[in-house]
């Protein structure tokens, strides 16, 4: 293909967050698709293989974890057989879309952004909300504003590595430098905790030239679908994405029977991805090429609050980080450290604020139920456990209730416009207050709207207080400090260096604060959960996975502003 241009792609900007405040289009519109999803037949999916639906084999469903004898999804797994096809498919499909040129392969990234906020948007977050357990919040800064960023992001990151040429000619030479796909096919593992990880996962091996072939998510099958459906529509060529939801244990090893095996990107959590590298590691003869393995797992991320933080604003932070999505982060806080000063307070207005939210699967809800069964007998198991350890007090919560939906709440049933509703006069996520350090419930990724708060004392702070923060926990993926002592905050910033692959500092000036306040309508975060495409680069280190090959980064974000609620705006009736 000729090209009689040096293309200069759109510069970039964040996609906007809708708001979906209270008498809002955004509220009634999205209201409308979400009912209308709520009464649909379950949307049937296959296989997508070679440009085309393909019949697989058993047929499995998605049902929402709202409430699980609503089925939204039967699906056809593809077997053995299929996932072959998918290969040989992708691999013929390489050989064009290598030589395709980045400016046309962004062309089809940035129709799909734009297909995503002009026709699928509603579509999207009612996929994600029923699918996924979301509210409107948290589905919209997923799957539609980091998907749309992720879908322009990606161009631009591949026109930096294109531009990254070889300095220094000598008499006569010319060098230059390609950015090659890897031999072989991508295998692409999305979780079902966020729709914007699958466009994640696909699309970033993608347009650099890889092909991959894709198994979604059980628990996300619907917005995975509808997703691949999007890309479709955009324009990927066929064989370039192949849409394989099945078994994991089956399409994996159907997989690494290839020869052409040449990259696995992953997300979920650290026990699957270590399974996944053992069994690849067993047979590294194998391959034509040594497979690349990148995974982004688990974490048990850390809240230090400081004698000198501002105490509401770090608890506000706290309920949000740890109970946003039910606690459904690989970020989220699961462990906080506050000092003994200030502990009772900080207890206090957790306790309090958490009694204000509510759950249930209406529009201004403020979280859900967990996702699954497994997901449900889990993080009940360790408020069982938690109840009979002596050393451990439970503050608020401990309740648990799967008989309609997943919920770790004691649950109430209503009905409204002919249908059954979930109504909660008070959430009950779990607060527990853990005396020993070394408490399992400091240590252990929940995955859960539970938290575990240790309290210490003043003056421990500093490094002891560091070296327990960094040894208790394997993972290394997300933390911050709250403090208004510079010198407590770059402490902890040298100390906690290797702790974090993302650390968010939450300093806050209390005369600034006064005249400076930010109200509840305003995105305006900064506990561990708060990382934001092209501000902050996301991931971690230990445990937490392995994204890059000879450093491991670290990413800072400080701010100065508080917060008064914990809602926000999509959550006010």
């Amino acid at each position: 293909m000729s090209v009689l241009g040096a293309f200069k792609l759109p510069t970039l900007s964040n996609e906007p967050f809708t708001i979906y405040g209270p008498g809002s289009t955004e509220r009634e519109e999205l209201s409308k698709v979400v009912d209308g999803l709520r009464n649909r037949e379950a949307q049937k999916v296959q296989p997508f293989i070679n440009g085309e639906y393909v019949k697989g084999g058993t047929v499995e469903k998605q049902a929402s974890p709202y409430d699980h004898k609503h089925i939204l999804v039967e699906y056809e797994q593809a077997d053995a057989k299929l996932v072959g096809e998918a290969i040989q498919g992708a691999l013929a499909a390489k050989r064009k879309w290598v030589q395709t040129p980045l400016h046309e392969r962004a062309a089809i990234f940035y129709r799909a952004a734009w297909l995503i906020q002009n026709d699928y948007k509603y579509e999207m977050m009612a996929a994600t909300m029923l699918g996924q357990g979301k509210n409107p919040y948290q589905a919209d800064i997923d799957c539609v504003a980091e998907s749309i960023d992720f879908l322009k992001t990606f161009p631009s990151i591949a026109e930096q590595l294109y531009h990254n040429q070889p300095p220094f000619n000598a008499a006569g030479v010319w060098n230059r430098s390609e950015q090659r796909p890897l031999d072989g096919f991508v295998y692409a593992v999305s979780p079902f905790n966020f729709t914007a990880l699958a466009v994640n996962l696909v699309l970033a091996p993608i347009i650099v030239g890889n092909v991959v072939i894709w198994k979604p998510s059980p628990g996300a099958m619907l917005s995975s679908w509808l997703f691949n459906k999007i890309m479709i529509e955009a324009g990927l060529p066929a064989g370039v994405l192949q849409f394989v939801p099945g078994d994991a244990e089956q399409v994996t090893d159907a997989v690494l029977s290839s020869r052409d095996f040449g990259a696995l990107h992953f997300t979920g959590s650290t026990q699957v991805f270590q399974s996944l590298w053992t069994k690849i590691g067993a047979k590294i003869g194998f391959w034509t090429s040594y497979p690349r393995l990148i995974g982004e797992t688990s974490g048990k991320n850390f809240h230090l609050i400081h004698k000198s933080a501002n105490v509401r604003n770090a608890a506000l932070k706290t309920i949000r980080a740890a109970f946003e999505y039910q606690g459904q982060k690989c970020s989220a806080c699961s462990r906080v450290y506050v000092a003994r000063s200030i502990a009772d307070e900080f207890l206090s207005i957790l306790a309090s604020e958490t009694k204000k939210l509510t759950m249930g699967d209406k529009i201004t809800d403020f979280s859900g139920p967990v996702i699954s069964k497994p997901a449900f007998d889990r993080v009940s198991g360790y408020i069982t456990e938690a109840k009979q350890d002596s050393s451990v007090e439970i503050v608020e919560g401990g309740d648990f209730d799967d008989s309609v939906g997943y919920y770790i709440v004691s649950l109430s049933l209503t009905c409204l416009c002919g249908r059954l509703s979930l109504t909660f006069a008070i959430q009950r996520p779990t607060v527990l207050k853990v005396t020993s350090p070394n408490s399992k419930f400091l240590k252990q990724e929940i995955f859960g709207p539970v938290v575990a708060v240790h309290i210490y004392e003043d003056d421990s702070f500093g490094k002891d207080l560091f070296q327990l923060i960094d040894t208790t926990s394997e993972f290394a993926l997300s933390g911050a400090i709250f403090a208004n002592d510079r010198n407590a905050i770059t402490e902890t910033t040298e100390g906690l260096r290797f702790s974090a692959g993302n650390f968010y500092i939450k300093y806050v000036n209390l005369e600034v604060a006064l005249t400076t306040h930010v109200n509840k309508l305003t995105r305006f975060s900064d506990q561990c959960t708060d990382a934001m495409p092209g501000h902050q680069p996301f991931g971690g280190s230990r445990a937490s996975g392995l994204l890059q090959r000879f450093i491991s980064s670290r990413t800072i974000k400080e701010n100065f502003g508080t917060i008064d609620d914990v809602l926000y705006c999509s959550n006010l009736k």
